[in-house]
């Protein structure tokens, strides 16, 4: 048996069993769920592996919750009225750790379900950043940017070949030690597998040309804000193109498996008659899924590099939301009605912030992400300029600084948690 490769998450999921009956243990298929959970459970069931496990989860599910705990109840939404039988025996129990419970996609909506509020926590496992996978040298703290005044630096980062073929392979625990050709070989029969294997519990089941159509449309228009009446034209179909109301419930239904996760939009006060936007940014929950469907290979994105810039925008959006959910914060992204644009808001429960710009390199793209930290700097109003901890511009270069200006230049190939 593999030796278990921690994540990132471990300490949290450790945290959350001690406060909560239960810990809801949430991602897409492939991620690591089941193999995390079971590091942290004593006993396990796991029901997709029989079907008379089903059965009894809807009939005597008393007799599967029995086990030492914290007991995993691994694809638990096969069986979904598991869930309010698990949330009687939290209430019974009077104890937190009782269970694990891990799932690949969100049941449909349910009213005799109860939500589980205050009983069981929530926690997204997605996939690994390049610092579990090992492919960071780890040399800048992610918390650092948190310190104001702090200087960084770091060293003999990856090459820009080498982040095409960290955004073709992903951050799937199975396929990240492959070489490319074979983790694309994987990641190719992952998509096309998503309307028959993944979305076949979900309510509505989508036609699979239509959801390849859609998904198409949106490894195309990764990092932008793309409205529904774009991504519906440009999901081409032998018939004509995809509805508005069709491409809302296939996003949805695709959101519900945890592949797609929309980036919403920051939204502080600023000066004057500036407005913010609100249209979320598109992006997979890992970029390899974009290279999949359009069969981009690593020497493609190196012939592409406007291409390849979105998808390493969307490669640092992925490991700054990991970094982000171990310290307490969540990513946005910023955009006002004067076309201002910021890639990245990092913003603590507490109200400290980083903003973040990413470019795949060259110093004239350095200088702008410089020029526009200085525009949102402008718009601003008191107190949130003052929680402002650092503004940083995420590059594919090898080095990372302190510029004398404060603001930092660094590789995404140096970060780690």
């Amino acid at each position: 048996m593999n030796a278990y490769e921690p994540r990132l998450i471990d300490d949290l999921v450790e945290r959350k069993l001690k406060s909560s009956g239960a810990l809801v243990l949430r991602g897409p298929r492939a991620v690591g769920k089941t193999t995390t959970a079971l590091h942290h459970a004593a006993s396990s069931v796991r029901l997709d592996q029989r079907a008379e496990w089903i059965r009894a989860a809807e009939l005597t599910p008393e007799a599967l919750l029995t086990g030492a705990v914290p007991r995993l109840i691994d694809e638990w939404q096969l069986a979904p009225s598991i869930w309010n039988s698990i949330r009687a025996e939290i209430d019974a129990r009077g104890l937190p750790g009782q269970f694990i419970l891990t799932g690949s996609a969100a049941p449909a909506e349910d009213r005799t379900r109860h939500t589980g509020a205050g009983r069981m926590a929530r926690l997204t496992l997605r996939p690994m950043t390049l610092s579990e996978q090992g492919k960071s040298t780890g040399q800048v703290h992610f918390a650092d940017l948190f310190k104001k005044g702090t200087a960084l630096g770091g060293m003999n980062g990856p090459t820009v070949p080498e982040f095409a073929e960290f955004i073709v392979k992903g951050g799937w625990p199975a396929l990240h030690r492959l070489d490319a050709s074979a983790a694309m070989d994987a990641l190719t029969d992952y998509v096309d597998n998503l309307a028959d294997v993944d979305l076949r519990t979900v309510d509505g089941r989508p036609d699979p040309l239509r959801m390849a159509a859609l998904f198409k449309a949106l490894a195309r228009n990764t990092a932008t804000e793309a409205s529904l009446q774009k991504l519906a034209e440009e999901a081409e179909i032998p018939s004509g193109n995809l509805s508005v109301p069709t491409v809302r419930k296939y996003l949805d239904q695709l959101a519900r498996i945890f592949v797609l996760e929309e980036l919403p939009a920051w939204k502080p006060h600023i000066r004057s008659s500036i407005q913010t936007r609100v249209k979320p940014k598109w992006h997979f929950i890992d970029p390899s899924l974009a290279t999949a469907a359009l069969g981009v290979t690593p020497g493609g994105l190196l012939n592409d590099l406007n291409a390849m810039g979105l998808l390493f925008e969307s490669l640092a959006v992925r490991d700054l939301r990991v970094y982000a959910d171990v310290s307490d914060a969540k990513v946005f992204h910023y955009r006002d009605s004067t076309g201002l644009e910021i890639d990245a808001i990092v913003e603590r429960r507490c109200g400290d912030w980083i903003g973040v710009e990413v470019k795949l390199g060259g110093e004239r793209a350095i200088e702008g992400a410089v020029a526009n930290f200085g525009k949102l700097r402008t718009r601003l109003t008191e107190p949130k300029l003052s929680r402002l901890a650092s503004f940083c511009v995420i590059t594919g270069g090898q080095a990372s600084y302190t510029r004398p200006d404060g603001i930092h230049v660094l590789s995404l190939g140096h970060l780690r948690a």
